[in-house]
């Protein structure tokens, strides 16, 4: 499976769990958060990094909206990556055959990328994935989650 096939997977099961593909990323959008995933490829290996960015409406008194410039240039309020167990699946540098890749992905999206994005669209959601010690806060952005 080469890069470009990988990111056609992605994206099937993106668009598959209900996220919006646009400006080159993927997001969901509630009330009162935005999440978006990027996949950024490394320049160091054959690998990708899946960037989590979330952004909470109000937060320091922001209102987003969908654009470009989420996707690609800012990194949100709340920044994380896949959990460290899932390195694998986006690391072209081990060998894989395409379907046990495909398998692999689509456990990602199930027991990590859904389960977390359902959570990360609310400001309770995010309060929970910090106490569950699944995402990081900065003490500021705890404090304006309060």
């Amino acid at each position: 499976m080469n890069s470009k096939e990988f990111k056609k997977a992605f994206d099937e099961l993106a668009q598959a769990n209900n996220f919006e593909k646009s400006f080159g990323g993927w997001l969901k959008e509630s009330l009162e958060c935005i999440v978006i995933l990027d996949l950024q490829k490394s320049n160091f290996g054959d690998y990708y990094e899946l960037n989590i960015k979330i952004f909470v409406q109000g937060m320091f008194g922001n209102k987003y909206n969908k654009s470009k410039d989420l996707v690609k240039k800012q990194v949100g309020d709340i920044f994380t990556r896949q959990p460290a167990d899932y390195n694998y699946v986006l690391d072209f540098d081990k060998p894989m055959g395409d379907d046990e890749r495909i398998k692999k992905l689509t456990h990602l999206f199930n027991n990590f990328i859904v389960p977390f994005t359902e959570k990360a669209l609310s400001r309770v959601g995010l309060k929970k994935l910090e106490t569950e010690n699944k995402l990081f806060l900065l003490p500021a952005v705890k404090a304006e989650l309060s």
